[in-house]
């Protein structure tokens, strides 16, 4: 399996001076398991439980102290209190009595590495769980980036141009085709590990399907109305075709289902890591809010998906601009995944910037939000620098001196004067840099 970004995270967690028992949150298969897998080998011991497994799951079946839990659990594996030792509790939502022990084992237990993961839909599901405040911290792991895709199908000096901002001319337009074949592909690590081998994509039905399938059967778990589980039903079975759209709850996909009903499980599939309902901001500079009362944009958990979901794939082949395909909504959502793609936080999320007054209309694509470096706009276009009337308006109004634009065009930096005599840098990046913009923020700041 190849190595994901999320591991210089868990390597930094572990060397906290107070660390706490770890919680990776994500959506079902972007990869929990096997990135703690792969973490575990620099232990001396690993101790590993999967509650879906009766055996396992018998073994957090009744109450006791962190320290009796441990010694029966080193006991089970054949293990000794010896060295650093991982333990890792999978699919914890079986188990409430698993997911309140882990605060014990941050006050009894501080030396054993704890981690937890399991599916957030189910564990909504059981009402149940709470998890222990205070006493546990999170990550969040997300799809692939095209860095980790990259490193997947072995072209690893190209990744490491890409971090280092240093993609030479010559080397763009292969780049660039790399890039929209993991625009197809998306970034589902099963996805992308079939595709690393067989390149194939027509072979990749076979890990979308099952998917999207598995997303459905949590649906029927859900045990609060039936109302609510057709709401859901409906949402991942059609709601792929809105992707990178603004919406509206209120018979959302020509359907009958109120505004309460869609935006209640919308939210419901956003807990889940599912989708993003993204707001807008009317706001400039940082820290700004979502305005709730203006359309949000829905967002997907994984590009690849929706264009299987949404029957786009044939509208990719071939195209040389991702903009090109779908009214440039393929491309303003890989470019969105990028976006989040760089964080492990669970809590970071995307914004746009609208103005929506009587006479004055516009929209910017995203609004990057960096806490060390505040306000990035973010447009995804192509063409002339004066089409860009949004980008123009916002930097009127805004006191950044620098946007971005993502494009298929090699890399080019433009000074522009807008009518009042103010000045700004728009720097115009290749799509495959989109991930980069924290660390690309930082030049800037050198």
């Amino acid at each position: 399996m190849f190595q994901r970004n999320a591991i210089k995270w868990l390597r930094n967690w572990r060397t906290k001076e107070n660390r706490k028992p770890l919680i990776v949150r994500g959506a079902r298969q972007v990869g929990k398991t096997s990135l703690i897998k792969t973490f575990a080998k620099e232990f001396n011991s690993f101790l590993s439980f999967n509650l879906e497994n009766p055996d396992d799951l018998q073994l957090f079946s009744r109450e006791m102290s962190a320290k009796e839990l441990f010694d029966l659990l080193l006991s089970v594996r054949h293990k000794k209190k010896e060295g650093d030792i991982l333990l890792f509790i999978d699919e914890i939502q079986n188990s409430p009595f698993a997911v309140k022990v882990l605060r014990f084992f941050y006050e009894e237990l501080p030396d054993v590495y704890v981690i937890a993961a399991g599916s957030l839909l189910e564990t909504m599901i059981n009402t149940e769980i709470s998890f222990p405040v205070g006493r546990v911290e999170f990550m969040a792991l997300r799809p692939c980036t095209f860095t980790e895709f990259l490193g997947a199908i072995d072209e690893k000096p190209l990744r490491d141009m890409i971090e280092n901002f240093d993609v030479p001319d010559v080397l763009h337009n292969r780049v660039m085709t790399l890039f929209n074949q993991y625009t197809l592909v998306g970034g589902m690590p099963e996805a992308v590990a079939q595709y690393a081998k067989k390149r194939d994509l027509v072979a990749l039905d076979n890990v979308y399907q099952p998917l999207l399938t598995s997303y459905s059967d949590d649906v029927e778990k859900y045990k609060k109305n039936e109302t609510m589980r057709n709401v859901l039903r409906f949402i991942i079975n059609n709601g792929w075709q809105y992707a990178a759209s603004r919406i509206t709850f209120e018979r959302f996909g020509n359907s009958n289902y109120k505004s309460r009903e869609v935006g209640e499980a919308m939210r419901t599939l956003q807990k889940a890591m599912l989708l993003e309902l993204t707001y807008p901001t009317t706001e400039t500079t940082v820290p700004f809010s979502d305005d709730m009362r203006k359309k949000t944009k829905l967002m997907w958990l994984d590009t690849g998906l929706v264009n299987y979901a949404a029957g786009v794939q044939s509208e990719l082949f071939g195209k040389t601009d991702i903009v090109d395909a779908w009214k440039g909504k393929i491309a303003e959502h890989i470019v969105g995944q990028e976006l989040l793609g760089q964080s492990n936080l669970f809590l970071d999320y995307r914004h746009f910037w609208v103005r929506e007054e009587k006479n004055s209309q516009a929209e910017i694509d995203f609004l990057y939000k960096s806490r060390l470096y505040g306000a990035m706009p973010i447009e995804v276009k192509s063409g002339h620098n004066a089409h860009l009337k949004s980008l123009n308006l916002f930097m009127e109004q805004a006191s950044c001196q620098y946007a971005m634009r993502f494009w298929a065009k090699q890399k080019t930096i433009d000074t522009i004067t807008l009518p009042s005599g103010k000045q700004f840098t728009l720097y115009n990046l290749p799509y495959y840099y989109a991930g980069q913009v924290e660390n690309i923020m930082k030049r800037l700041k050198q």
